[in-house]
């Protein structure tokens, strides 16, 4: 199966989104469609034996609209050619590659424009195809970022709508309604002394208002036509017969009828389509703020590398950067991809992927990642991913996915906007003729019919879930809290249980001397000197972390021969002619090495969760050395955090019974797994689950993976390896336990802002449809003029995007950044 992101141009609501989504999965091969109507983008899953992308752009585009793959554009200066046929030969060889998209060449200026999928697709490939024609290319120009220069020219082309609009409408409005509010109009244009020239400047003014908006008339009219009605049919429709009625009248004026003047619409069909394009000026102003953090996150990779290249260094486009590629950095520089030490030593600054605001040492064989700040030193390095391999472009990668991505609140919604546009069409028809069979006269039908045609708003709908989905996510992303998906964001809000890997998440996962226990007549430091010289060589975890001790503390260790390893036991090695033994109990017992003067203190140990490392020389007990992996200083807050969620918390480890109640009591863990082999922890997962209950794993290993799939919300700590993070719905980046809790607080926020959208939306086409169809007027109100009807609509679109944006406000509880 293949995904594939397309990018869809021309939906207005949701009515739209419904629409596209149906078509596609119409087709053979396609096993998924989901369309965002905040981003207007598609992410659909299909075989592509069965089915390719232009079939998909193909059926797309039958149903009205148009979908485009995430593709940039360059422009490129070829140099080399001589002539067409050179042209010819550059745009060829650059067309046969898997991702271009178009290739035109310019002989006159020199340039190569080509569009390409970024997806499949590099600058460098491009290059080398023309090299390989005999050419060379070189930038001319930045890369184009047509989306945003899209999304630019579509809002500046609404503001220059509305504008426009305005200019005619106000004295329209005026002319319309100043003689029913007491003001005097000039007799060549008033309705009592001059109707024909009334209703003429009329016509006039609000011609060029539906010139300007026609766009409202062809995408409209169109998907009606295919029988996919959209918002925008719903205000063609509307404003066309307040329009055409508008314009029989001024026929019937003409014919001497003088009271027709008092059933003019025009007034009506120009400020509706002003409000309204103010409205969607408005709204795509509101969407453009929600996809904030997706930007911020690209800006934060610098533009330019300097490489080594014979010897010397070179400034190049980060896009041109190769894997394998000496990277020189220098203080104050940002690194342009991910990549690893080769020469020199550094501090990095590396908060904007871990949060962590200390910048992190670095020597030779360090990892490094790409955006982060060389803060001190000079270095070089290595380049192991570029482009859309890098840190930086996975997890912007995984932010878009996760806005892209839906909700299962949203289905809902989906459901009832898919029939919502037919639904309100038939109840306008059916209300207009009701009042006009109850014996009210034609306007008031009209009346009637266009106002409900004008307020009912599926685009209110068709946001409520998206926006704040977009907002929530990029706002997890800023706190390190990466959620992978819509349905993960709803989720974790209803989690009653967390379980916990012991190893590397609830602990360091780096066993540490704890404590030296020494006999009467030995030195603390001569002992850890004794068994650290015992140790060396020894590729045990518990051994490594004494050998580590002595090194943080500078001391030299000791030479030992005969080193001998016993199995399940310990060593035994000779050091300065004295035979020295480290192990467990068993090692000493059936050495016959006595134990007693340090039992208690060892069953201390054992209860604290520590691992004691007896050490004998010359067949005699000198003293313990204590081992642990350390609590991370993180893992007990944030558990008291849970519990104040009233969350239940487990901790789940294939340690022995004692150990694991050791470190569950020292952090407030409520149930311990303990002896719980690596292909049993998804069992467990699943017979809490078996309760009913919702369930949550926070792991970091390979062994987690399997967990983390079978849980309800798998959270894969940062630091973890990449199987880890792959199976999980959330990622940690800064693999602090804190940011358990900010991602269920980010859950519920996000959850309640969705369902205040939701109520608003719904209950706005609740209470607006019924009023609109003259309800409350039969009740003895006031009927609905279709121009209140419009602003509206308009409102409600607006209203719920920044209702989505009041997300942009979140903050952890209770977290110390």
């Amino acid at each position: 199966m293949t995904e594939k992101t397309l990018k869809i141009e021309g939906m207005t609501c949701a009515a739209c989104a419904k629409a596209v989504e149906r078509v596609s999965k119409k087709l053979e091969g396609v096993e998924e469609a989901s369309v965002n109507l905040a981003t207007e983008k598609l992410l659909i899953r299909f075989d592509e034996t069965k089915v390719t992308v232009k079939d998909i752009q193909s059926a797309i585009e039958k149903a009205g609209y148009k979908a485009l793959t995430d593709s940039k554009t360059k422009i490129l200066k070829i140099e080399g050619m001589t002539c067409a046929a050179c042209s010819r030969a550059v745009e060829r060889a650059v067309s046969k590659l898997d991702g271009v998209e178009s290739a035109s060449v310019n002989l006159a200026t020199e340039n190569l424009n080509v569009s390409y999928d970024s997806s499949k697709l590099r600058l460098s490939d491009i290059k080398k195809a023309v090299d390989r024609a005999g050419y060379k290319a070189v930038d001319d120009e930045v890369s184009v970022d047509r989306d945003k220069l899209k999304k630019e020219a579509e809002m500046k082309g609404l503001w220059k709508r509305f504008v426009i609009s305005a200019i005619f409408t106000v004295p329209l409005l005026i002319i319309a309604m100043g003689p029913m509010l007491g003001l005097k109009l000039p007799s060549i244009i008033s309705p009592d002394s001059s109707g024909k020239s009334y209703a003429i400047i009329q016509l006039l003014l609000v011609t060029p208002v539906l010139v300007v908006g026609n766009k409202f008339f062809r995408v409209g009219f169109k998907t009606l036509i295919k029988r996919n009605p959209n918002m925008d049919s719903l205000i063609a429709m509307g404003t066309s017969a307040a329009y055409l009625y508008s314009f029989y009248s001024l026929f019937m004026i003409f014919e001497g009828h003088h009271h027709y003047v008092h059933n003019l619409y025009f007034e009506s069909a120009g400020v509706i389509l002003t409000l309204i394009t103010l409205g969607k000026y408005l709204e795509s102003v509101s969407k453009g703020k929600t996809s904030e953090a997706i930007k911020k996150l690209m800006g934060l990779a610098p533009k330019t590398a300097t490489i080594m290249r014979n010897g010397k260094e070179e400034f190049i486009s980060v896009d041109e950067v190769e894997v394998g590629d000496i990277i020189v950095v220098k203080p104050g520089e940002k690194l342009p991809v991910d990549g690893e030490v080769i020469e020199g030593t550094t501090s990095v600054d590396e908060s904007m992927l871990t949060g962590e605001s200390i910048p992190v040492e670095k020597q030779i064989g360090d990892k490094v990642i790409g955006a982060s700040i060389n803060k001190a030193g000079f270095i070089k390095y290595k380049a192991t991913k570029v482009g859309k391999d890098t840190a930086l472009a996975q997890i912007v990668k995984l932010v878009e996915e996760a806005q892209g991505s839906k909700a299962p609140i949203a289905k809902m919604a989906d459901i009832i906007s898919g029939y919502f546009v037919p639904i309100v069409i038939g109840l306008a028809l059916l209300s207009g003729l009701a009042w006009y069979i109850a014996g009210k006269d034609l306007t008031f039908a009209l009346t009637i019919f266009i106002s409900v045609l004008v307020i009912a708003c599926p685009c209110s709908l068709g946001l409520a879930t998206p926006t704040a989905i977009m907002v929530g996510t990029g706002k997890g992303a800023e706190y390190g809290v990466l959620v992978k998906s819509g349905e993960a964001l709803e989720t974790a809000h209803k989690i009653q249980t967390i379980v916990f890997d012991k190893t590397g998440t609830i602990t360091e996962g780096r066993p540490k001397v704890t404590d030296i226990i020494t006999g009467e007549g030995i030195d603390e430091s001569y002992l850890l000197q004794i068994a650290a010289s015992a140790e060396k060589g020894s590729e045990h975890p518990l051994g490594e972390a004494i050998v580590r001790a002595t090194e943080e503390k500078g001391m030299n260790l000791l030479k030992g021969e005969g080193f001998n390893a016993i199995p399940g036991q310990g060593i035994k090695v000779n050091i300065e002619g004295k035979e020295v033994l480290l192990g467990n109990r068993k090692l000493m017992e059936e050495r016959n090495v006595s134990l007693e003067d340090f039992e208690e203190i060892s069953n201390k140990l054992a209860e604290e969760g520590k691992t004691p490392m007896y050490a004998a020389i010359d067949n005699k007990l000198q003293g313990i050395v204590a081992v642990a992996d350390t609590v991370k200083s993180s893992s007990k807050k944030a558990i008291e955090k849970l519990h104040k969620m009233g969350i239940e918390v487990a901790m789940i480890t294939g340690d022995n019974k004692r150990t694991a109640e050791a470190i569950a009591k020292q952090v407030g863990i409520d149930v311990v797994l303990a002896e719980v082999l690596p292909q049993d922890k998804a069992n467990e997962v699943k017979k809490l689950q078996s309760n009913g209950i919702k369930v949550a794993m926070v792991g970091d290993g390979i062994n987690d993976a399997p967990a983390l799939a079978q849980a309800d919300v798998g959270i894969a700590i940062g630091s973890g390896t990449d199987v880890a993070m792959e199976s999980a719905d959330i990622v940690l980046m800064r693999s602090d336990l804190m940011d358990v809790a900010t991602a269920i607080q980010l859950s519920k926020k996000t959850i309640t802002n969705i369902k205040e959208n939701l109520f608003w939306a719904f209950g706005y086409n609740i209470l607006g449809i019924p009023i609109a169809m003259g309800v409350w007027y039969a009740f003895g109100g006031r009927l609905l003029n279709p121009m209140i009807a419009g602003a509206a609509m308009s409102i409600s679109s607006v209203s719920v995007v920044l209702n989505a944006l009041r997300l942009k406000r979140f903050k952890p509880v209770n977290r110390e950044d």
